[in-house]
């Protein structure tokens, strides 16, 4: 099969379109034809050597989601046949032309959805729902804000969250961005570069906040996450873009009774994984179906042109999703 290996750590330019020998399905995996995979931030930190793969994981072919057709089924798999078409959360070895996945890890392409657009989902939909629903719990009617609101998880949780009941703040880099944002659903949408969100926030929400913060910046955002948190707040953290190490006022999180959690998604195991997609299959496939939530796709890349996918990556210019195409 064609893969797209990382020779070594590096830029885009290590990143090379060559041949591997086909997966093999293993106990409960399922072979996937892959006809796109979608582009996370993981991948350019896995490319620059910042975030190995786990074990298990192919260990220089990238990529966490990919949507195609079931190929081959390994042994004790119930639910899929060959042909049939699923979009997959893997560990590793999406930007290839077949990749093995759990089954359990793997959901229906809705009707309506191209495989483009399906590959578009798990990596931030999996990860929405598992911090915002299940570490956050938020609830019907509570507030979130989401930062980074024009990338694929501030597209997804304003969508989900909108979706599912919840007032969604965002931030984003320029007003082009905030009105795509506000026009996906937003409540509102904050530039960073010309307004301090802590501000912003505390104004909007009459200095009560907002009740839960899902943060992918870290670093100097953490102080100013805390002071527009709501009594009870919780912030959760997926990403330390501005770096891991800060400064807290533990009496601020003492007098407003905030949680402070996070987590990273790959190296959970299949179980973890799995009860994840049962519960999007059930909460948010349906609205998939319906249109009440749509894949947002900025571009879509060749295979062969990997590289030019993560420099638009890395420049942040885009909005919503970026997806290779086998």
């Amino acid at each position: 099969m064609k893969a797209i290996i990382i020779t070594q750590p590096g830029g885009p330019e290590v990143l090379e379109l060559t041949e591997r020998p086909k997966p093999m399905p293993g106990n409960g995996e399922v072979l996937i034809k892959v006809h796109a995979a979608g582009i996370n931030r993981p991948d350019v930190a896995q490319r620059k050597g910042n975030y190995p793969p786990p074990p298990g994981a192919p260990q220089d072919i990238p990529g966490l989601e990919v949507a195609g057709t079931i190929e081959a089924v390994g042994s004790n798999v119930t639910r899929w046949k060959v042909g049939d078409k699923v979009c997959a959360l893997v560990i590793g070895g999406g930007y290839a032309e077949y990749c093995s996945a759990p089954e359990g890890q793997c959901l229906p392409v809705p009707d309506n959805l191209s495989f483009v657009e399906a590959a578009s989902l798990p990596e931030t939909f999996f990860t929405v729902w598992s911090n915002v629903f299940d570490r956050a719990r938020i609830q019907p009617g509570e507030s979130l804000l989401a930062h980074g609101g024009s990338s694929g998880i501030g597209v997804t949780a304003i969508q989900m969250a909108k979706a599912l009941g919840n007032k969604v703040y965002v931030t984003a880099g320029s007003d082009e961005k905030c009105k795509f944002c506000d026009d996906l659903g937003a409540y509102k949408a904050i530039n960073y570069k010309t307004q301090n969100f802590r501000d912003e926030i505390n104004r909007l929400t009459d200095g009560k906040g907002v009740d839960v913060i899902l943060d992918m910046i870290g670093g100097d955002y953490t102080p100013n996450n805390l002071q527009c948190l709501a009594n009870d707040g919780r912030l959760v953290i997926i990403n330390t873009m501005n770096g891991k190490d800060v400064q807290v006022d533990l009496s601020l999180v003492m007098r407003k009774r905030l949680t402070i959690t996070g987590s990273t998604l790959r190296n959970r195991d299949v179980e973890f994984k799995s009860a994840i997609a049962k519960e999007l299959e059930k909460h948010i496939w349906p609205l998939l179906q319906s249109e009440k939530i749509k894949p947002v796709i900025y571009k879509v890349f060749p295979a062969n042109e990997a590289a030019d996918a993560h420099r638009l990556m890395e420049s942040s210019e885009h909005i919503g999703k970026i997806v290779l195409e086998f």
